[in-house]
């Protein structure tokens, strides 16, 4: 079996793509802190969670999906035709590539979250959104941790 050099092109950015969509995904989990807060100061407060609900946290939106989408559309499209409709074919294989790519990178990133409503010891009412990677129900009493803008709910 002999693989042409445009098919081997495709795949390579395409697993490339995958490989850099992978990596750009960032997690928004109340159990998932940055380096930068290692050994920081955070103040705690405690409270009962007043209600649940389920939201959706969209995916990331780097040029790497627009552009890696455009490439893999430009070989494409350049493999159509010969001479200047080639060239044509190119472009618009790249602008679609490019499109299809910003959406795929979003879609491929996208994450389940819940937006928690607490109810702070001392009468406050808060929401917090973070992922859904662990389950809250009302009246569980819950922590919330807090650095600048940052706040998580932890059980």
């Amino acid at each position: 079996m002999q693989i042409n050099k445009t098919s081997f092109c495709k795949v390579l950015i395409a697993a490339s793509l995958a490989t850099m969509l992978a990596a750009c995904a960032s997690s928004n989990s109340g159990s998932v802190y940055n380096r930068e807060d290692a050994r920081k100061v955070q103040t705690v407060k405690t409270g009962v969670v007043e209600s649940v609900r389920a939201v959706k946290l969209e995916g990331t939106k780097s040029p790497i999906g627009t552009v890696a989408g455009g490439a893999v559309g430009g070989i494409a499209g350049s493999s159509v035709g010969g001479g200047r409709g080639s060239a044509i074919a190119a472009v618009i294989g790249a602008v679609v590539g490019g499109l299809a790519g910003s959406a795929a990178e979003e879609g491929i990133t996208r994450k389940d979250g819940v937006e928690i409503t607490v109810k702070i010891d001392g009468g406050a009412l808060v929401a917090v959104v973070q992922e859904a990677d662990e389950e809250f129900h009302a009246g569980d009493k819950v922590r919330l941790i807090e650095r600048g803008s940052t706040t998580r709910v932890s059980h």
